[in-house]
């Protein structure tokens, strides 16, 4: 009984109290400046504010936050005023303390994102016409992959400050495919991090009304070396059983990114292109890389309507905002199901 009078008495001590918080602070700025995501529902009067895999959710005129659905904690209540969020210091400091506790717990997380625009330089990869103002153009899988990676790496950083978000290529250049790989599997990751690595392409085909888009993974019964045999300890024995256990780790993942890419490419330009789906084949890029990984096919520039549309900034935008999405749900998964490991576990 006295457990429940103290915890009523907290509650109204912390109503009170908000009477007279400051709520000068404007959420969504400050989420964003400060590395965290927002979310908001009109509807309910609720958000979510998430970061590293972890979410605080919040009411409007509530001082009670729920933190990964599996605690509650009291703060400042946020406020809404002309359809702004705003909250206090207090609010802000109990949400960077959360993230900043969750972060340091033994938890896996993406460190980093390798996008690789393919082609480029002297090697245009593949390449169609389309009808511009009466003159014929060349549409070139080199500058349309460069184009959607420039815009992918952006929208990346600025939801992921604290990631590493590398490209193979950013300008026009030529690459070795033994290049890009030996770029992704030389880059330095934290304890307890991981890389995906992203390979962007265009198609082609003979048969010109061929159209679509698609994502390839490695092949499952692809045999590699994914692990370091100098890092395998005394008992050289179980090397092939941990590496055939991390090859299939990244197969899964893998698929898990494809499908991911493919649910976000679809609202983006499902009414104007056909989803071919997720298919498994032996790429060099893919099969190189010690890592999940994943090359997706945005679209036929061989076939003169879809090349017409991969030749539009706006486009582009929308595919770029399509791969970003199914990276952005495969790293929130990926990071809350191998995610923090409270202290009391």
């Amino acid at each position: 009984m006295k457990k429940i009078f103290f915890v009523i008495i907290t509650f109204l001590f912390f109503s009170f109290s908000n009477i007279y918080a400051a709520n000068d602070i404007i959420l969504m700025e400050k989420a964003s400046s400060s590395g965290m995501r927002f979310f908001w529902d009109t509807l309910s009067c609720s958000g979510m504010l998430e970061k590293n895999g972890h979410q605080l959710s919040f009411r409007i005129d509530d001082p009670l936050l729920v933190l990964d659905s599996s605690a509650m904690t009291l703060t400042d209540a946020p406020s809404a005023e002309g359809g702004v969020i705003k909250v206090s210091q207090r609010f802000m400091d109990t949400a960077e303390q959360y993230f900043k506790e969750t972060e340091a717990g033994n938890g896996f997380k993406i460190g980093a994102i390798l996008i690789d625009p393919g082609h480029g330089g002297k090697d245009p990869g593949a390449s169609g016409y389309v009808t511009v103002n009466g003159k014929k153009v060349k549409v070139q899988e080199k500058d349309v992959v460069l184009t959607i990676g420039n815009m992918l790496c952006a929208k990346l950083k600025g939801a992921y400050p604290e990631k590493q978000i590398l490209m193979t290529r950013s300008t026009d250049v030529f690459l070795q495919l033994a290049e890009r790989t030996e770029i992704a599997n030389s880059v330095k990751l934290g304890e307890n991090e991981a890389i995906i690595y992203v390979s962007i392409h265009a198609n082609a085909s003979l048969d010109k009304k061929s159209s679509g888009y698609e994502v390839w993974y490695l092949s499952p019964g692809y045999r590699r070396t994914v692990l370091d045999k100098t890092k395998a300890g005394e008992d050289k024995s179980l090397f092939p059983i941990l590496n055939s256990m991390m090859e299939e780790e990244y197969t899964a993942e893998s698929i898990l990114i494809a499908k991911f890419i493919m649910d976000g490419l679809e609202p983006q330009i499902g009414k104007d292109s056909k989803a071919r789906g997720i298919k498994a084949e032996e790429w060099f890029v893919v099969r190189n890389s010690n890592m999940p990984s994943v090359l997706v096919e945005v679209g036929f520039v061989t076939n003169e309507k879809e090349a017409a549309k991969l030749n539009t900034s706006a486009y582009l935008q929308r595919i770029s905002t399509g791969i970003y999405n199914g990276i952005d749900a495969f790293v929130t998964h990926f990071e809350r199901s191998r995610g923090f490991i409270s202290k009391n576990d």
